[in-house]
């Protein structure tokens, strides 16, 4: 397995697959750690989690460089990415004991009865490469805060950060066999997920790889959770401050160079700010810097790979050949490194792929409404639901609005994002199950009812 720098196309190192030996010896080692593991006060648990916050903290810049050279995003956002993963090991070390505790729940007077959150043993994680830190820590954090223990099958371009997460978390005091990386192709996934031993499985990745877990995951009868793609709304009423709109709509496209599942890709405009939007928003587009990610002034560095690139602009030439009419970029440039410019598509037709599918890669397509009714049945038409956002003068409004999409994740003047507080998830086709929050520490527990009837066998006088 080699990790290669998509701006300089140098191999930056290899990697040596496991064996299948190897596979199963990790998978023992994951069932033999998980007793010890669940058994340990989740306070315990949390201060190792909190520790592993610290050394994050400690190393921000060591990381946020191999982000960047592995996957090509800004090196800016490469460190906010890394001090994330750093809030998150905090806000769970200082909440998880407070999510897992029993929950009384009152039913007959001589009775105490309850809910406690229990682990349930080897959980299998296959994550991207488009946060490779946040992705894997939003996962691993919450379980083994629960006390699950963890193997990880992260995405072949950046084993470097597979491999430093791992590293990270062993250091900060999680033992060996409690959190694994597996350096193993996809091909792998499925006699792991089939595996009686492992109980539970999470995927963040494409639709095909989604269905494919589901019915190998329901097969099985185990839990799983899928966060999959998007293709999200962001709705400009006729009342919206535009140039602030047309700024934040910027950041909502190209973060981390447009490959994000939330970010913002089909921008829905009334026509009363509609000239006015697309002017500021193609001039503020045509302003960003692209180039090498390392350097603090650059805003879009190259896509992951070079086959990205050609998805990306097979999609915006079809819809360009469906009708739609290309206002700025559009073209790879002509240099090293698989670099896509930020792309303006106004004019699309309605069943073009710019609007119908995902495209990961920092191209927007513009779409024209006549009313706000219009809007909210443009944005819900799409197979995806994973995020949505509203933008307005009116916040009452706004909520109104927002309560109306179709999706998990809606949000009124802002665009979309996580948060550890809140949780993370779609509907549709954009996945099922929830990541982060209260609510994503116990998708992989057991909630076991616990009835203690008291008065049967009461001493005698």
């Amino acid at each position: 397995m080699q990790s290669t720098n998509p701006y300089t196309t140098d191999v930056l190192d290899s990697y040596e697959t496991p064996t299948d030996d190897e596979v199963e010896a990790a998978v023992e080692r994951a069932v033999d750690r998980f007793p010890a593991w669940a058994d340990r006060p989740v306070q315990d648990r949390c201060r190792i989690l909190d520790r592993a916050g610290d050394l994050l903290e400690d190393r921000v810049d060591e990381y946020a460089s191999l982000l960047t050279r592995e996957m090509g995003k800004p090196i800016e956002q490469a460190r906010a990415e890394v001090e994330k993963c750093a809030w998150l090991c905090a806000y769970y070390a200082e909440r998880a004991p407070e999510q897992l505790a029993d929950e009384v729940v009152g039913t007959e007077a001589d009775a105490r009865t309850l809910v406690s959150y229990e682990p349930i043993g080897p959980v299998l994680a296959v994550m991207p490469w488009n946060f490779p830190f946040w992705q894997v820590f939003r996962f691993a954090v919450p379980n083994l805060a629960a006390g699950n223990v963890g193997l990880l099958k992260h995405a072949s371009n950046v084993p470097g950060c597979a491999r430093a997460i791992e590293d990270v978390l062993h250091e900060a005091g999680v033992p060996e066999g409690a959190f694994q990386s597996l350096l193993v192709g996809s091909d792998t996934v499925g006699g792991l997920v089939e595996d009686d031993r492992i109980r539970g499985v999470t995927l963040t990745g494409s639709e095909g790889a989604g269905r494919a877990v589901a019915e190998q995951a329901g097969s099985e009868l185990k839990k799983s959770v899928l966060e999959l793609g998007g293709s999200d709304p962001f709705v400009v009423l006729d009342d919206a401050p535009v140039e602030a709109t047309a700024e934040k709509a910027v950041t909502a496209r190209t973060q981390n160079n447009g490959q994000s599942c939330i970010a913002a890709k089909r921008f829905v405009v009334h026509t009363d700010v509609y000239d006015e939007f697309v002017g500021a928003f193609e001039a503020k587009l045509d302003a960003l810097t692209v180039g090498d990610p390392r350097e603090e002034s650059v805003d879009v560095g190259p896509l992951a790979r070079p086959d990205l690139v050609d998805d990306l602009h097979e999609q915006v030439e079809e819809t360009v050949e469906a009708g739609a009419t290309l206002a700025l970029g559009g073209e790879p440039p002509d240099r090293e490194g698989a670099f896509y410019p930020p792309t303006l598509l106004t004019d699309v037709p309605r069943d073009a792929p710019a609007a119908t599918e995902e495209t990961f890669g920092p191209a927007a397509a513009v779409f024209e409404v006549e009313s706000e009714a219009e809007a909210l049945e443009l944005a819900n038409d799409t197979s995806f639901g994973l995020g949505a956002s509203v933008w307005t003068a009116d916040v009452e409004r706004g909520e109104r609005v927002a309560r109306e999409f179709e999706a998990g994740l809606c949000f009124v003047n802002e665009y979309v994002k996580s948060d550890p507080r809140l949780p993370f998830g779609g509907v549709k086709e954009s996945g099922y199950g929830r990541e982060l929050a209260r609510q994503g520490i116990r998708e992989f527990v057991n909630r076991k009812t616990v009835w203690v009837q008291h008065g049967l066998g009461e001493e005698r006088e």
